[in-house]
C-alpha cells in the first residue's frame, strides 16, 4: 500500500504540470484547448529522441516545453487569425500532432529503460550522498521496510520544480501582461476597450498552457520509461479532473490558493485511481472509466452540496418568517386583550 500510495504520489506532482497548463487554458483563457493530448507526446517524443542519440537529458526536457509552446501558439493562431472556433482549433491541431509526433520518432514507441534521463542522473545522485538510505532507514525503524522506494530523489527534485512553476505562474499572472490574459477570459471586448491585443493574448496564453504539457509529457516519459504515441490520450481530461477536484476541495479565492489546489488536486487523483485499480474487479483498462467517474463526482457532488445547503437555507429562513409572524399575531392578541380590558 505505501508502495502504491508513494507512486502515485510521484507521478501525481509530475501530472500536476500539465494540470496547471490546462488550468491556464480551461479558466483562465476559458478556452477548451484539446491540444493538451497532443503536445504531451510532442514533450514525450522530443525529450526520448533526443536522449537516445545522445543529448543531455534536461537539455532534451528544456527543448519539449519549447516545442509545446510553439504547438500551443500554432492552435492560438488557427483560432484568433484563422477565425476558427477555439474546440475546433484544439481539436485539428490535436490531430496533426499525431502524425507530427510519428516523424520526430520514427515509429510508435521509444523505450529509454537502458538510457540516461534526468530522473537517473537525480537517482544516482540521491544515492550517492546517503539521502535514499538515510529516509529508507526511516521507513525499516516505522515497520515499512518491506516497501522501500527505489529512489527518493525524483520526488524531492519534481517537489522542487513543480512548486517553482507554480511560483512563476502565480508570479506571471499578477504582471501587466498575466493580467491582460485573465482578463481576456473573463470579458474580450472590455479589454479591447483598453487597446489590449486579445489575439496576441491567446496565442501566448495557450502556448505558456502546451510548453507546461509538454514538460510535463518529457517527465513522464523519463520516468515511466518509454515515449508512446498514444500516451496522451485522454490528457485533457486527467487535466480537468485534477482542477475540478483541487478547486471543489481547497477553494479559488486567490490565484494562489487555486493553483496549489490544482496540484492538490492532481495529486489526489493519481491516489485515488492507484487505489481503485486495487480492487479485483477494475483492471488498468478501467482507468478511463474511472477518470470519467471521479469528473463526474467532483462536477456534480458541490452542486449537490450547495443544493441540499440552500434548501436548509430556505427552510430555516421560512421557520423565522413564520416564528415572526406567530409572534406578531400573538402580540396583536394581547394588545386587543389589554385594549379590551381598559375598556
Amino acid at each position: 500500500m505505501f508502495t502504491a500510495i508513494f507512486g502515485s504520489f510521484e507521478a501525481g506532482i509530475i501530472y500536476a504540470i500539465m494540470a496547471l497548463g490546462v488550468y491556464l487554458s480551461f479558466r483562465i483563457l476559458d478556452f477548451p484547448d484539446l491540444t493538451v493530448d497532443g503536445s504531451f507526446v510532442t514533450g514525450g517524443a522530443i525529450a526520448a529522441i533526443m536522449i537516445t542519440n545522445g543529448a543531455n537529458p534536461f537539455l532534451a526536457t528544456v527543448m519539449a516545453l519549447l516545442a509545446g509552446f510553439i504547438a500551443g501558439c500554432m492552435t492560438g493562431i488557427l483560432h484568433t487569425f484563422g477565425k476558427i472556433n477555439n474546440l475546433l482549433s484544439g481539436i485539428l491541431m490535436m490531430i496533426a500532432l499525431y502524425s507530427i509526433n510519428l516523424r520526430i520518432m520514427g515509429r510508435s514507441n521509444i523505450p529509454l529503460l537502458n538510457t540516461e534521463t534526468s530522473f537517473t542522473k537525480i537517482g544516482d545522485l540521491f544515492e550517492s550522498s546517503g539521502i535514499d538510505s538515510f529516509f529508507n532507514n526511516l521507513l525499516a525503524m516505522v515497520g515499512l521496510g518491506d516497501s522501500l522506494p527505489e529512489t527518493w530523489g525524483i520526488l524531492f527534485f519534481m517537489l522542487i520544480v513543480t512548486f517553482l512553476i507554480k511560483f512563476l505562474t502565480d508570479w506571471f499572472l499578477q504582471t501587466e501582461i498575466g493580467l491582460a490574459i485573465r482578463a481576456t477570459g473573463d470579458n474580450k471586448r472590455m479589454i479591447r476597450s483598453f487597446s489590449a491585443n486579445t489575439n496576441l493574448l491567446t496565442v501566448i496564453g495557450l502556448g505558456l498552457s502546451n510548453a507546461l504539457v509538454a514538460f510535463s509529457g518529457a517527465l513522464i516519459a523519463q520516468q515511466g520509461g518509454f515515449a508512446d504515441v498514444g500516451m496522451g490520450i485522454g490528457m485533457i481530461i486527467i487535466g480537468l479532473a485534477s482542477v475540478i477536484i483541487g478547486e471543489a476541495l481547497f477553494g479559488t479565492k486567490t490565484i494562489a490558493r487555486t493553483t496549489l489546489a490544482v496540484i492538490g488536486g492532481a495529486i489526489i487523483y493519481r491516489i485515488v485511481v492507484s487505489l481503485a485499480l486495487r480492487f479485483d474487479f477494475l483492471e488498468p483498462g478501467d482507468m478511463k472509466l474511472i477518470t470519467a467517474i471521479i469528473v463526474i463526482l467532483a462536477l456534480t457532488t458541490p452542486k449537490m452540496i450547495e443544493r441540499s445547503k440552500e434548501k436548509k437555507r430556505k427552510a430555516r429562513r421560512k421557520a423565522e418568517q413564520l416564528h415572526f409572524l406567530q409572534a406578531s399575531v400573538e402580540r396583536k392578541g394581547e394588545n386587543h386583550a389589554a385594549v379590551k380590558s381598559d375598556s
